[in-house]
């Protein structure tokens, strides 16, 4: 299939599993995932529709950015370093990641040299995986108060990369867990609770029947990744 066909299913897709949640599919932002994927190809899910891009890694992006349409919302959904804050704090629409007190700290100081600010998601390793970054739920609490003097970081949801799982069935209990964790932050004076992002190519159904309303898809678009280049 092609991508555009592709990039069709999934739209598809997201529509019936937010009717299943009561919702409509303009509800649920899709963010196609363009790590390792070239330009030309970019262009083609751009063509068909694309208009929000997810990548990994500041220096790709970069790279890439030049050679897109200007209209492209950015997401930065890969773990940022502290000394990469400087690259990407005018360039992305929203970091996905956040789970370090120094990387907001060094967003706050570059925005307010630049008069602005930037909205982030933090990420929750909402299953306690070694292998994976992010918050754990005990440790949540205290990163937003530690952050909250930074008025230039906005916080504007949760993030969280599923365990890997051949049924997605089988990860539907941290969708549902990290959608309680949402609603609860939801009511706390301070914090816009606006997106939560979670699901992939191969769990995202799941996801979005659980309440997610903004969903990272690659695979499913672009096909299988060849992640020598």
């Amino acid at each position: 299939m092609s991508i555009r066909e592709n990039l069709q299913k999934v739209e598809e897709s997201i529509a019936k599993s937010a009717a299943v949640s009561g919702r409509k599919a303009e509800d649920v932002t899709l963010i196609a995932v363009s790590k390792t994927i070239d330009v030309e190809r970019i262009l083609e899910a751009y063509e068909a529709g694309a208009r929000q891009l997810g990548e990994n890694r500041v220096q790709e992006m970069m790279g890439k950015q030049p050679q897109l349409p200007p209209d492209i919302g950015w997401h930065l959904i890969g773990q940022l370093q502290k000394n990469k804050v400087k690259y990407i704090i005018d360039k992305v629409k929203l970091v996905h990641s956040l789970c370090s007190l120094s990387v907001a700290q060094e967003m706050q100081r570059l925005l307010e040299k630049r008069d602005t600010t930037l909205d982030c998601l933090i990420e929750i390793n909402i299953a306690g995986e070694e292998t994976k970054s992010g918050l754990s739920k005990q440790e949540l609490p205290a990163f937003l108060e530690q952050i909250a003097p930074l008025d230039r970081v906005h916080i504007k949801g949760l993030m969280t990369v599923a365990p890997f799982a051949e049924n997605p069935e089988e990860v539907r209990k941290y969708f549902a867990e990290m959608r309680g964790l949402f609603d609860k932050l939801s009511g706390r004076a301070g914090l816009e609770m606006k997106y939560l992002s979670m699901g992939m190519s191969g769990d995202y159904n799941v996801a979005i029947e659980e309440g997610a309303n903004m969903v990272r898809v690659g695979t499913a678009i672009f096909g299988h990744r060849n992640y020598t280049i």
